[in-house]
């Protein structure tokens, strides 16, 4: 069984001129009940469907399944997701021996830029980037199934 340990964090400071690569990504939701999640991406030209467990009371550790599908088949799945769509920009940041994914949100979600490590167990350490901000794991509001529903520019 394949589990996820990631760690999220917002983003204060300047990270664009450490880019090495960027890509689009268009997601959504055909499940998003507490603990079980189902997800259609399209990352590129590419299709994906990713299902995802619940994660453990930090917020950091979950169950996580992706496939590659066609991406005629990412886009009709697209129809039948849930009411809401997550649009936004990756940017994969090198620091230290990780690659950090720095997601900028567009539409509904304008603003938010968050800040994601995959570690390969739960106390590795990793370089700290001057552009990081507070961590946001465990944070409902900050997981992207949740603004879907509960879009950033909603917030109070």
């Amino acid at each position: 069984m394949a589990t996820e340990i990631e760690r999220k964090f917002l983003v204060k400071g300047d990270f664009s001129h450490q880019i090495i690569s960027s890509q689009r990504i268009v997601q959504g939701y055909i499940c998003s009940q507490p603990g079980r999640t189902v997800r259609v991406r399209i990352r590129g030209e590419r299709g994906f469907l990713t299902i995802k467990g619940a994660s453990d009371e930090k917020g950091l550790s979950r169950y996580e399944f992706e496939q590659e599908i066609l991406i005629a088949d990412a886009e009709e799945l697209l129809k039948l997701c849930e009411p809401g769509v997550i649009d936004k920009v990756r940017n994969l940041v090198p620091a230290g021996k990780h690659i950090w994914e720095v997601d900028v949100f567009h539409g509904e979600n304008e603003g938010l830029i968050l800040a994601e490590i995959e570690l390969a167990y739960e106390n590795e350490p990793f370089k700290h980037p001057d552009w990081l901000g507070i961590e946001v794991s465990g944070d409902r509001r900050y997981y992207n199934s949740m603004l879907t529903k509960h879009p950033f520019t909603q917030w109070e």
